[in-house]
């Protein structure tokens, strides 16, 4: 029996820890998946150009503009969907929905071998999907379980949930990988792919089985408006759009989000793929990497959380985009076959890959107009979110096949962090500002 609420008491901790526990589940895919086993197995083993619909594109394209579809086609049909789920209720099924179809999808990746290289990238785009979609569901639940004060750190602690469940289970691929006996599986060999196959499927059961405890104890059918047909979620959304385009904070904040989540989220796809052929380094180095990422962006997350409270959403956002633009000039001239260069920038970017995502999400939360239409209220921020994943992949993938050089991508990334900051400046502290200040203010 689900667990069924039509009003929710707000800060129930049973509830706020289940809610934690999706990024647990989910986390793998974007860790093992997108940014470390997946790629490194498509540099290996797909050839380096790919025949499509008569034309010859090179793989690391290829990936780039099969990203992008995946989130075009999110941001298209996701919003209407959202929109259902608000006028209905029903919020939870449909993020039941999407977490089924990425997690068989994400599964499914064990038969792809590298020469079925369009299977693979259609698992791959499905599964991308998935966890796309769930994501919107899920993130509307936060202005409905919790209140406003523990916004910022009830999001930094999913986010390091979500890190520490994708570390523990890219240890255990890793192992899979080089320590392939002990589990009864050949070593991976040029030929032999079998320990790579295996972790795929291993991301996908721990996707779905871990996502039954918050499907279980999340609030599911609320109270909705009765005799709305499908179509209303359009209506849902343009309504959405027409308050946002009415309040400015709102709109200053997602357009720099917009902005600089072009530069974030690509780089967080294109990252293990730029070290593999642009920099040559090991396919070992490449995942140790990632993994390195993820334990500093524990510290991270909760580093930017604080610096939230004492200083102010708008002052984190804009430290975190400023570490990245420099992170951007250091990759450009990093050189080639230098792991120990690549582990140091790691650790540069590690620091604050997990904060800038879980501040923007708190930041948004805090922005909103209380409890109406959460789910059509996140729906636009995940569209602005995955409109900025088409635009930023895409670009990155032009850019490459245009230059035949993935470093000029660097470019158009730092171009993308600096516009955020400018955009943030215009951004008034009084909703955001940090919590002493909002203390003193509500005294007063």
């Amino acid at each position: 029996m689900h667990y069924i609420a039509t009003r929710m008491e707000k800060n129930n901790k049973k509830v706020l820890r289940a809610w934690t526990m999706y990024d647990w589940a989910n986390s793998v895919y974007s860790l093992s998946i997108t940014s470390a086993m997946f790629p490194v197995f498509y540099g290996i083993y797909t050839p380096d150009s790919m025949s499509i619909g008569g034309y010859t594109v090179k793989n690391t394209v290829l990936f780039a503009y099969f990203l992008s579809l995946a989130y075009l086609i999110n941001s298209l049909f996701v919003p209407f969907l959202s929109g259902v789920a608000d006028a209905k209720g029903n919020k939870k099924s449909f993020m039941r929905f999407f977490v089924i179809l990425g997690s068989v999808s994400c599964s499914s990746l064990f038969f792809f071998d590298g020469s079925n290289y369009l299977y693979g990238l259609t698992c791959f785009l499905l599964a991308t999907l998935g966890f796309a979609g769930s994501l919107v569901f899920y993130n509307a639940y936060l202005p409905e379980i919790a209140t406003p004060e523990r916004f910022d750190k009830l999001s930094a602690r999913g986010f390091t949930m979500g890190y520490i469940g994708s570390v523990i289970l890219l240890i255990l691929n890793i192992l899979f990988l080089q320590k392939s006996h002990w589990f009864g599986l050949p070593k991976p060999t040029a030929t032999d792919n079998l320990a790579f196959r295996v972790g795929f499927l291993t991301v996908g059961i721990w996707w779905f089985v871990w996502s039954l405890w918050p499907l279980y104890v999340l609030p599911g059918k609320t109270e909705g408006k009765k005799g709305v047909s499908i179509w209303k979620g359009y209506g849902e959304l343009k309504k959405v759009f027409k308050e946002v385009s009415t309040d400015k904070a709102v709109k200053i904040f997602l357009a720099a989000f917009f902005v600089y989540s072009m530069g974030v989220q690509t780089v967080l796809y294109v990252a293990t793929l730029f070290g593999q052929n642009e920099l040559k380094l090991e396919s070992s180095d490449m995942i140790k990497t990632i993994l390195l990422i993820q334990v500093i962006g524990v510290a991270g997350a909760y580093f930017f959380a604080w610096l939230a409270d004492y200083k102010g959403n708008k002052f984190a956002i804009v430290l975190a985009l400023s570490i990245w633009s420099i992170g951007c000039v250091l990759t450009y001239f990093i050189q080639e076959k230098q792991p120990n260069q690549f582990f140091g920038l790691a650790c540069l970017v590690g620091t604050v890959m997990g904060g800038i995502q879980s501040i923007s999400r708190a930041t948004f939360a805090k922005l909103i107009p209380g409890n109406k239409d959460n789910t059509s209220f996140f729906s636009f921020y995940e569209v602005t979110e995955k409109i900025a994943i088409v635009m930023g992949t895409f670009a990155w993938g032009l850019v490459e096949q245009i230059t035949g050089n993935m470093r000029s991508g660097i470019t158009v990334l730092m171009v993308f962090f600096l516009i955020g900051i400018g955009l943030m400046l215009f951004l008034k502290s009084d909703k955001i500002g940090p919590k002493r200040k909002a203390v003193l203010s509500h005294s007063e």
